[in-house]
Protein backbone atom coordinates (compact mmCIF):
# COMPACT_ATOMS: atom_id res chain seq x y z
CA UNK A 1 0.00 0.00 0.00
CA UNK A 2 2.91 2.72 0.97
CA UNK A 3 4.60 1.53 -2.45
CA UNK A 4 1.42 2.44 -4.57
CA UNK A 5 0.78 5.84 -2.63
CA UNK A 6 4.49 6.56 -3.11
CA UNK A 7 3.83 5.69 -6.88
CA UNK A 8 0.92 7.96 -6.97
CA UNK A 9 3.15 10.99 -5.55
CA UNK A 10 6.38 10.36 -8.41
CA UNK A 11 3.72 9.60 -11.09
CA UNK A 12 2.65 13.19 -11.52
CA UNK A 13 5.54 15.14 -11.62
CA UNK A 14 7.55 12.24 -13.73
CA UNK A 15 4.57 13.02 -16.06
CA UNK A 16 5.38 16.56 -16.31
CA UNK A 17 9.79 16.42 -17.58
CA UNK A 18 10.14 17.34 -21.21
CA UNK A 19 9.29 14.17 -23.50
CA UNK A 20 12.41 12.89 -25.27
CA UNK A 21 12.01 13.14 -29.32
CA UNK A 22 11.36 9.79 -30.20
CA UNK A 23 13.27 8.98 -33.83
CA UNK A 24 12.15 8.90 -37.14
CA UNK A 25 10.59 5.40 -38.51
CA UNK A 26 11.34 4.83 -42.48
CA UNK A 27 8.09 4.05 -44.03
CA UNK A 28 7.90 1.98 -47.11
CA UNK A 29 7.10 3.91 -49.85
CA UNK A 30 2.95 3.15 -49.94
CA UNK A 31 2.64 4.18 -46.78
CA UNK A 32 4.64 7.14 -46.91
CA UNK A 33 2.57 8.25 -49.46
CA UNK A 34 -0.51 8.19 -47.26
CA UNK A 35 1.63 11.20 -44.70
CA UNK A 36 2.89 12.80 -48.26
CA UNK A 37 -0.79 12.95 -49.61
CA UNK A 38 -2.32 14.24 -46.35
CA UNK A 39 0.05 16.94 -45.80
CA UNK A 40 0.26 18.10 -49.37
CA UNK A 41 -3.91 18.31 -48.92
CA UNK A 42 -4.35 19.67 -45.61
CA UNK A 43 -1.15 22.23 -47.09
CA UNK A 44 -3.77 23.67 -49.48
CA UNK A 45 -7.12 23.39 -47.59
CA UNK A 46 -8.41 20.42 -50.19
CA UNK A 47 -11.02 19.01 -47.71
CA UNK A 48 -12.10 16.80 -51.08
CA UNK A 49 -8.53 15.58 -51.62
CA UNK A 50 -8.21 15.24 -47.61
CA UNK A 51 -11.51 13.16 -47.73
CA UNK A 52 -10.59 10.58 -50.59
CA UNK A 53 -7.65 9.72 -48.64
CA UNK A 54 -10.32 8.14 -46.59
CA UNK A 55 -12.08 4.90 -46.90
CA UNK A 56 -15.49 5.02 -47.54
CA UNK A 57 -16.51 4.50 -44.09
CA UNK A 58 -13.78 6.09 -42.32
CA UNK A 59 -13.37 7.69 -39.32
CA UNK A 60 -11.52 10.96 -37.98
CA UNK A 61 -11.54 11.71 -34.31
CA UNK A 62 -10.06 15.19 -33.59
CA UNK A 63 -9.15 16.62 -30.30
CA UNK A 64 -12.02 18.30 -28.84
CA UNK A 65 -14.70 17.71 -31.47
CA UNK A 66 -17.49 14.31 -31.96
CA UNK A 67 -16.28 11.50 -34.31
CA UNK A 68 -17.14 12.22 -37.52
CA UNK A 69 -17.75 8.87 -39.79
CA UNK A 70 -17.81 8.08 -43.65
CA UNK A 71 -16.50 9.98 -46.85
CA UNK A 72 -18.81 12.82 -47.03
CA UNK A 73 -18.88 13.68 -43.23
CA UNK A 74 -14.89 13.76 -43.55
CA UNK A 75 -14.92 16.43 -45.99
CA UNK A 76 -17.63 18.57 -44.46
CA UNK A 77 -15.37 18.29 -41.09
CA UNK A 78 -12.40 19.03 -43.00
CA UNK A 79 -13.94 22.30 -44.98
CA UNK A 80 -11.79 25.67 -43.31
CA UNK A 81 -9.74 23.59 -41.77
CA UNK A 82 -5.61 23.55 -43.06
CA UNK A 83 -4.24 25.96 -45.53
CA UNK A 84 -1.23 25.36 -43.07
CA UNK A 85 2.02 24.08 -43.38
CA UNK A 86 1.32 20.50 -41.74
CA UNK A 87 4.62 18.29 -41.63
CA UNK A 88 3.83 14.43 -40.67
CA UNK A 89 6.55 12.33 -39.40
CA UNK A 90 6.72 8.45 -38.29
CA UNK A 91 7.05 6.91 -35.01
CA UNK A 92 6.27 3.55 -35.59
CA UNK A 93 4.19 1.52 -38.50
CA UNK A 94 2.93 -2.08 -38.88
CA UNK A 95 1.56 -3.89 -41.01
CA UNK A 96 -0.33 -7.67 -41.64
CA UNK A 97 -2.14 -8.85 -45.04
CA UNK A 98 -4.39 -5.52 -45.85
CA UNK A 99 -4.52 -3.72 -42.28
CA UNK A 100 -1.91 -1.44 -40.86
CA UNK A 101 -0.85 1.33 -39.05
CA UNK A 102 0.92 4.24 -38.42
CA UNK A 103 1.71 6.15 -35.41
CA UNK A 104 3.34 9.58 -35.46
CA UNK A 105 4.06 13.29 -34.36
CA UNK A 106 3.05 16.27 -36.42
CA UNK A 107 4.39 19.72 -36.19
CA UNK A 108 3.62 23.22 -38.39
CA UNK A 109 6.30 24.78 -40.71
CA UNK A 110 9.66 25.51 -39.28
CA UNK A 111 8.23 24.87 -35.35
CA UNK A 112 10.99 23.14 -33.53
CA UNK A 113 9.66 19.98 -31.92
CA UNK A 114 6.13 17.95 -32.15
CA UNK A 115 2.97 20.14 -31.93
CA UNK A 116 0.74 16.66 -31.27
CA UNK A 117 0.69 13.16 -32.07
CA UNK A 118 -1.53 11.21 -34.40
CA UNK A 119 -2.63 6.93 -35.35
CA UNK A 120 -3.78 6.51 -38.48
CA UNK A 121 -5.60 3.19 -39.22
CA UNK A 122 -4.89 2.03 -42.93
CA UNK A 123 -6.89 -0.68 -45.11
CA UNK A 124 -6.87 -1.58 -48.44
CA UNK A 125 -8.53 -3.85 -50.57
CA UNK A 126 -6.32 -6.09 -52.75
CA UNK A 127 -3.60 -4.50 -54.35
CA UNK A 128 -4.93 -1.02 -54.27
CA UNK A 129 -3.70 2.12 -52.03
CA UNK A 130 -3.28 2.66 -48.59
CA UNK A 131 -7.09 3.92 -47.50
CA UNK A 132 -7.10 5.78 -44.07
CA UNK A 133 -9.68 3.88 -41.91
CA UNK A 134 -9.13 5.83 -39.07
CA UNK A 135 -7.55 8.83 -38.36
CA UNK A 136 -6.89 10.23 -34.10
CA UNK A 137 -4.94 12.94 -33.28
CA UNK A 138 -4.23 15.25 -30.32
CA UNK A 139 -1.56 17.74 -29.40
CA UNK A 140 0.95 18.03 -26.81
CA UNK A 141 -0.39 21.02 -24.93
CA UNK A 142 -0.96 21.28 -21.50
CA UNK A 143 -5.02 21.07 -20.71
CA UNK A 144 -5.87 24.58 -20.66
CA UNK A 145 -7.99 25.71 -17.47
CA UNK A 146 -11.81 25.96 -18.71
Amino acid sequence: MILFCAALLVGPAAAQQPATRLPDDALPPALDRVLRDYEQAWRTGDAKALAALFSEDGFVLQSEHAPVRGRAAIEAAYAGQGSSPLRLRALAHAVEGNTGYIIGAYTYGSNVGDTGKFTLTLQRVGDGPWMIFSDMDNTSASPRAK
